[in-house]
């Protein structure tokens, strides 16, 4: 796996989370992210800066700012749309049940670091535990009624952020199964369905547009198309983002685009990437979900995805969500993990932190693994 040299590591990250600080503090909250209320901070390390959400346990907000959400109401829906293969109704009674705890112990007044609002954080190469109690005493003292939480985290990636953690006391809560992409151009090349994908990239009757072909225009449409797919057909509880978000997001550089427009020049399916680090994600995808199946609006973009990792030797994080697709061109599933530090938190907090993570250890991973979710 491709590593960015270590001289640049810091620099990268500290431009970039400048950059998401500045974009975060000078548009109200709702301008953004319409269901996202936790303030966005950042904390300093030497000359690694890194973006902070700090949720205060007031609203409902999207899972990728919410623990609650997260292990409570997104769990409950996962459970029941996997109802008929999994018994989805006795998981989702225990969720629910759990949900309860969880707000009795305030799970939701949490501190998240190296948090970019994104489904998948990218992490820095870790430097040192003295850094890492750095940022916890940093966090404790600016935040002292907060758990202090890190998302995103897999074996695969950060082996040595899991194990720091967990040696400084940190509990580790199994979240989803995600699936990676280390090595697309061997991929290409081994997957047929891969294959069909790169050349329907080629095929297709729609235009291509690249990140620098991106009009003022298309933000309220790159919006629509994110929301159809990603909030009408899957999940409420997915972060909302807006035009704004998309528009700021892009003109620093913190999102790149690529899309595809109809004849008539209107965007009917484009994917935004995120990447730090060698490592890429795609936090932004939608599609017009009218059209007919036959065109491979999802199958494109994904396709412009692994091209942009291949010209640019670049990992990919895809997430979790259509696993069987992912499995089918080469996707290797890793357990994605939470790791909470609770022990200046009342007892009552700590214990149902605990208990959550041996539910989630004990009965998610094996479920998630079964069922290759």
């Amino acid at each position: 796996m491709m590593l960015v040299e270590q001289n640049q590591i810091g620099h990268e990250f500290t431009a970039s989370a400048e950059k998401f600080a500045q974009i975060h503090t000078s548009h109200a909250r709702a301008t953004l992210i319409n269901n996202v209320h936790a303030d966005m901070d950042v904390l300093r390390f030497d000359d690694l800066v890194l973006p902070v959400t700090v949720n205060s346990g007031k609203f409902n907000d999207a899972w990728v700012c919410s623990p609650l959400t997260t292990y409570w109401r997104y769990a409950q829906e996962e459970m029941s749309r996997y109802a008929h293969v999994m018994g989805g109704f006795l998981f989702s009674s225990i969720c629910h049940v759990y949900g309860y705890l969880l707000k009795f112990a305030r799970i939701d007044k949490a501190v998240t670091i190296n948090n970019w609002a994104l489904s998948t954080n990218i992490y820095p190469e870790f430097s040192n535990k003295e850094a890492l109690m750095q940022m916890i005493a940093s966090a404790r003292e600016k935040w002292p009624g907060h758990g202090i939480w890190f998302r995103s985290l897999n074996q695969e990636l950060n082996a040595d952020w899991l194990s720091a953690l967990r040696e400084q006391g940190f509990t580790l809560i199994p979240s989803r199964q995600v699936y990676l992409f280390d090595d697309l151009a061997r991929s290409v090349r081994q997957h047929a369905n891969l294959q069909r994908d790169m050349h329907l990239l080629k095929s297709t009757t729609l235009l291509r547009i690249c990140d620098s072909e991106i009009r003022q225009q298309d933000y309220v449409r790159i919006a629509e198309l994110y929301k159809l797919l990603y909030m009408d057909k899957y999940s409420q509880l997915n972060p909302e983002y807006t035009a704004s978000f998309m528009q700021a997001w892009h003109a620093t550089g913190l999102l790149h685009f690529y899309g595809f427009k109809s004849d008539d020049g209107v965007l009917q399916a484009v994917v935004g990437l995120f990447q730090l680090q060698g490592v890429a994600t795609a936090p932004i995808v939608g599609y017009n979900t009218a059209l007919p199946l036959e065109l491979g609006l999802y199958r494109l973009l994904m396709a412009a995805v692994f091209e942009h990792a291949i010209k640019n030797k670049l990992i990919v994080n895809l997430s979790a969500g259509a696993a069987h697709f992912k499995r089918l061109r080469g996707g290797k599933p890793a357990i994605e993990y939470s790791a909470v530090w609770s022990a200046h938190l009342p007892i009552r907090t700590r214990a149902v932190i605990a208990c959550l993570g041996w539910l989630t250890t004990k009965i998610g991973i094996p479920v998630m693994k079964k069922y290759q979710l």
